[in-house]
């Protein structure tokens, strides 16, 4: 595994106790400037895993408790009279960060969710004419609690394409949960990570070295006809966009940088296919019966797709 990379996750596993694939796709997902869309049961350590990452980087870090009476402006700022300088300032909103937790995304209503998402996407903000550069690295981690559903904003279909990718921590295991019994005994995990062990600087950098990653034409191909596959299945509604197809290609490429591959392979593409694809596709009814979810369905794909053999 590349050197800072094993640094970042090894600062992370201070705080968050296995989980090892969930942190990885995490430090994946910020090399390749995308935004993640952690699903999960509440108390499993969401939010505890982007402040890790945060804290490990030294960039600034925001949180924001997504509810119904949260306005647009809470996101993106407003701008408003000084007094004293006789004239328009801008006030940040919460977006204005390197790591932005927010919490419980499906709570927010559709015109919170629409700032947000467009902030995501254009990385800057425009108020009364003027534009205002999110800084860089710039990462959202939106959770939000598959099992209630009450007071709750479902998030478009078309809104969660927009997320590079969905991940999920799940129950930890017993082992695993008495480490988490150990740490919480005296203190906040988070105090263990007592200063940064990189800059954002360094995930700049790292981040033009992921787009320097080789993907030889078998390999494209091979993701295309990943993608292509669900858009002729009767067991889809929605199949994959190029949007999809074009975070995949991204994501392998990161997998091979991460560990320290200046090429990609097609494990680099099945490692990472779930996590990018099953929360951009709508499963028929049919679909639905036969897969039960858009997890089970991709796999099922990579089982059936021909693997590019590898020179």
């Amino acid at each position: 595994m590349n050197a800072n990379i094993s640094k970042l996750a090894g600062s992370v596993g201070k705080v968050i106790v296995g989980k090892k694939d969930t942190v990885i796709k995490l430090i994946a997902a910020l090399l390749c400037e995308g935004h993640v869309l952690l699903e999960d049961v509440p108390g499993v350590g969401k939010t505890q895993l982007i402040t890790a990452l945060s804290r490990s980087i030294g960039g600034k870090f925001n949180r924001i408790q997504l509810t119904p009476d949260v306005m647009p402006s809470d996101i993106a700022g407003f701008t408003m009279l000084d007094s004293n300088k006789g004239d328009f300032v801008y006030r940040d909103g919460a977006v204005m960060c390197n790591f932005l937790l927010a919490d419980e995304i499906n709570r927010a209503s559709p015109k919170v969710q629409s700032a947000l998402l467009e902030a995501m996407e254009e990385r800057q903000i425009s108020l009364d004419g003027v534009t205002h550069k999110l800084p860089k690295p710039f990462l959202v981690m939106a959770t939000q609690n598959p099992v209630e559903t009450y007071g709750t904003f479902h998030l478009p279909e078309a809104q969660m394409d927009r997320f590079f990718m969905k991940l999920s921590m799940g129950y930890p295991s017993m082992e695993e949960e008495v480490q988490i019994l150990e740490r919480t005994e005296l203190n906040n995990p988070i105090v263990n990570i007592e200063e940064p062990v990189m800059h954002v600087d360094d995930i700049i950098t790292m981040q033009q070295e992921v787009k320097q990653v080789r993907v030889s034409d078998a390999v494209k191909e091979y993701i295309v006809d990943i993608v292509a596959t669900t858009r002729e299945d009767r067991n889809t509604v929605l199949g994959i966009s190029p949007r999809g197809s074009i975070a995949l290609f991204k994501a392998a490429k990161a997998y091979a940088y991460i560990y320290e591959r200046d090429y990609v392979t097609p494990d680099d593409v099945k490692n990472t296919a779930v996590s990018v694809l099953a929360h951009r596709i709508i499963l028929s009814p049919q679909g639905k019966t036969a897969f039960g979810s858009g997890e089970a369905y991709v796999e099922n794909v990579l089982r059936n797709c021909a693997v590019p053999a590898m020179s």
